[in-house]
């Protein structure tokens, strides 16, 4: 392999010599051999959107000549579009503010900025620190790209997938509202509902969590950046943050603001928490709703079978014609992650000492990883499961028809006692509740028939 020697202030090291990185980033990549995880791609793209903007307001505040903006916007833009991907090889686990990372990507962009400076002639050069870097410390920098990708891939990602699988949804809710069946609490029988009444609660489950979700994205979109080194913004222009902000939203469409108090916004984390915590009441509610949807499906002659679900891929390596319930599994595995996840950001969000919070890649790497799944698992939970979920109507009907539980229609016209005599007498004489009734001598055929109306115990109205 060829090499080049870079220089830094510890002095030379050989580089790899077709990369773009520097000195800093080849003594992290040396330094830190722990893992597989790399530093997410999205954590990449929030910093070239925010070096681009950063450039752009320090050639607008008269910091910076405009072609070196110029040039960092183009090598930020070579980043956006995927082009340099193999140039950010560090890992999550490094040091604990991101600063690595915040110089891998100034060191690529001055790279490919200066050689875009070379073909436009200019005599200028761009230096990671003093241009790519200016204005700016790692301690907020890396807040600001995780702040930035973090509502892009909550608001661009993973809020369209809610509201795909809600949508559909929905449109189970109205086609299955007439069909009555036997509702179950405990794992016990209990009384009528129809599957329509049973999916709303699962679609109200996700609107829940949507809104939630949407409620506390606005606490992410404050940005540390302007906060420099300690929060007190030390070598930044008083308006470089507002304006960096300015050209962040110009850059995402988004509605960012600058955190108003960038001493917190260094050294805590607990919008994120906060946020995660949204995250993680949504995986809860889908281990709920994948749970249901594959006990309905279990069968599918010895299970409850009172709902069918795509037969996507054989189930049994050895048992011929078995099917299963995968993408229910593959989406409870995505919840019992993010659950996990979420203690990892809880706790790394506590830690850090005095002006900063020095857990952050491990948090990025957790935030960032429970949205995607989250938003991949519901795509996939939506097209591949729900979408082709019906209703069995004869199993609906059969324990329709079976349940001692239909029972409690009678409780106002016989009593609780009374009710609770013809339940279980009929359990014991494997009877249907009309015959126990009519021989106990408690009503007549015609009564429990006025009486016992399965539909329209799912619709109560006040007497």
């Amino acid at each position: 392999m060829d090499y080049r020697i870079e220089k830094d202030t510890l002095g030379e090291i050989k580089v790899p010599a077709e990369k773009y990185w520097a000195a800093q980033t080849q003594r992290s990549k040396e330094n830190f051999p722990i893992g597989n995880e790399k530093m997410p791609v999205e954590i990449i793209e929030g910093f070239a959107i925010l070096k681009k903007s950063a450039a752009r307001a320090n050639f607008e505040l008269g910091l910076l000549e405009e072609k070196k903006a110029d040039a960092i916007g183009y090598a930020a833009d070579q980043i956006l579009s995927g082009e340099l991907t193999e140039h950010f090889p560090l890992v999550v686990w490094q040091t604990g503010s991101g600063t690595q990372s915040n110089m891998n990507v100034n060191e690529v962009i001055a790279y490919v900025g200066n050689e875009w400076l070379k073909e436009q002639n200019s005599d200028l050069t761009l230096h990671p620190n003093d241009d790519v870097n200016k204005s700016q410390s790692s301690n907020d920098t890396y807040p600001t790209a995780l702040h930035v990708a973090s509502v892009r891939k909550l608001e661009d990602l993973l809020l369209p997938s809610i509201t795909q699988l809600k949508e559909t949804l929905k449109e189970k809710m109205e086609a299955f509202n007439e069909i009555v069946k036997i509702g179950r609490t405990h794992l016990q029988d209990a009384t009528p509902l129809t599957l329509g009444q049973e999916i709303s609660g699962w679609h109200r489950m996700l609107e829940k969590t949507e809104s939630m979700i949407i409620d506390s994205v606005r606490y992410v979109k404050e940005l540390a950046i302007g906060g420099t080194a300690v929060g007190t913004g030390l070598n930044a222009h008083e308006d470089f943050s507002e304006q960096v902000v300015a050209k962040i939203n110009e850059e995402t469409g988004k509605d960012f603001i600058s955190a108003p108090n960038k001493f917190h916004a260094l050294t805590s984390h607990d919008e994120l928490v906060h946020t995660h915590g949204a995250l993680k009441a949504l995986a809860a509610d889908v281990m709920k709703i994948a749970n249901d949807v594959r006990w309905l499906a279990s069968g599918p002659r010895c299970g409850i079978g009172e709902i069918t679900i795509p037969a996507n891929e054989p189930g049994s390596s050895i048992m011929p014609g078995k099917v299963n319930p995968t993408q229910s599994e593959a989406v409870t595995m995505v919840a019992a992650q993010v659950m996990g996840n979420d203690a990892a950001i809880g706790f790394a969000a506590s830690q850090g000492n005095f002006e900063l919070n020095v857990f952050k890649p491990v948090i990025a790497y957790n935030f960032l990883q429970s949205a995607q799944l989250l938003a991949d698992s519901l795509v996939s939970f939506d097209e591949r499961c729900v979408s082709g979920l019906e209703p069995n109507h004869e199993q609906i009907e059969k324990y329709l028809r079976d349940s001692l539980m239909l029972v409690t229609a009678l409780n106002p016209h016989i009593g609780y006692e009374n009710a609770a005599k013809v339940a279980k007498t009929a359990f014991e004489r494997d009877q249907t509740l009309k015959e126990t009734a009519v021989e106990l001598g408690v009503l007549t055929a015609e009564q429990f028939e006025e009486y016992v109306d399965p539909k329209a115990m799912t619709k109560p109205t006040a007497k």
